[in-house]
């Protein structure tokens, strides 16, 4: 296995985990913006506030887009295994 070999695997799972972590990361994102804006126009400083909210969004984030993010694993780990032969000789 040469390091082209490699470094195109690295890349692949690099990018794998992004788009995998993009929806719960983006949800937490919008809600902690949206509990940060109510916040501020409430004058309500505490801090833990946005916690809750959060944890649901990012719940809910996972439910959803569970499906898509399983498969996605799955083709993946497929396609690893599947090029198994192809690395060893």
């Amino acid at each position: 296995m040469n390091s082209t070999a490699v470094i195109a695997m690295v890349r692949e799972a690099l990018e794998l985990t992004l788009l995998i972590s993009a929806p719960l990361l983006l949800t937490a994102l919008a809600v902690g913006l949206v509990i940060s804006v109510f916040q501020a126009a409430t004058q309500i400083n505490e801090q833990t506030l946005s916690f809750i909210p959060k944890l649901v969004g990012v719940f809910v984030a996972t439910v959803v887009s569970g499906p898509w993010i399983l498969q996605m694993l799955i083709d993946y780990t497929q396609r690893l295994f599947a090029g198994i032969p192809g690395m060893v000789g």
